[in-house]
């Protein structure tokens, strides 16, 4: 999200998908570790230009060393996007980076999606343990208490939405991990130490724990069926506003 509290229109996880597919030169399948990776990337606000730059250094990084064996996870750019975000703060000096495409939602497009989300949620409520099921229904409610506010309807200003979702992501976190058995999470637990071990000694602490997070998160919510709620996951408009016509991606 940009800085004025606008989602980027275009489309950030295909993007990263699609260059990380040409970089390598081979369509393969993004794991959810690397969707995990993207995650974290989205979340703390990286440019797409941006993580180009740091795939691009990757690969220039492991060619060097490797010659001709293929990059085969997003896990070995991590350091590189984050040594090329840091670089683009410290020159863009809290401006917006060149380049980035941002628009404001259509008129109606929040409200539908925060309904369609509590919708999705009580549905789900079903599903899970009588725990997890109140949690559910509880932040449907907040949902849709939020899309009867004005700050659902100003497209132009959803930081403070946006922050109330995040927390809301948070809670339903808590739910999942506190609903799913001990087995299962050891098993969660297993898969994402074995992705990332390769990865271990050439990642910071945070970062790890970051991608840790965002793999539990993806992996929790798609087996219960949960929706993601961040304005990041509505969906992109077929017609384009007509502020950002024209405008180059």
């Amino acid at each position: 999200m940009s800085d004025d509290g606008v989602v980027p229109v275009l489309n950030y996880y295909t993007q990263i998908e699609e260059y990380f597919w040409q970089k390598r030169g081979a369509h393969i399948l993004v794991s959810t570790l690397d969707w995990a990776v993207i995650e974290t990337w989205q979340r703390e606000g990286i440019p797409l230009a941006v993580v180009f730059k740091g795939i691009d250094r990757a690969f220039e990084r492991y060619d060097a060393k490797r010659r001709g064996r293929p990059i085969k996870s997003l896990l070995y750019c991590v350091d590189a996007v984050a040594d090329a975000a840091e670089e683009a703060k410290e020159a863009a000096a809290g401006g917006a980076a060149a380049g980035e495409r941002t628009a404001p939602f259509l008129a109606g497009e929040v409200p539908a999606f925060l309904r369609a989300n509590a919708a999705a949620l009580r549905e789900a409520a079903g599903r899970v343990a009588p725990a997890a099921s109140a949690s559910l229904n509880e932040i449907a409610a907040a949902l849709e208490a939020l899309a009867e506010q004005p700050a659902a309807q100003n497209s132009q200003n959803l930081e403070d939405l946006e922050r109330h979702l995040t927390v809301f992501e948070e809670k339903l976190l808590a739910a999942l991990t506190q609903a799913a058995s001990a087995d299962d999470l050891v098993a969660l637990r297993r898969e994402v130490e074995r992705g990332l071990a390769p990865y271990r000694r050439k990642m910071k602490a945070e970062q790890l724990a970051m991608i840790e997070k965002q793999f539990l998160q993806k992996k929790l919510f798609d087996r219960f069926g949960l929706p993601r709620l961040s304005l990041f996951y509505l969906p992109v408009a077929s017609t384009t506003p007509p502020a950002a016509a024209g405008e180059g991606a």
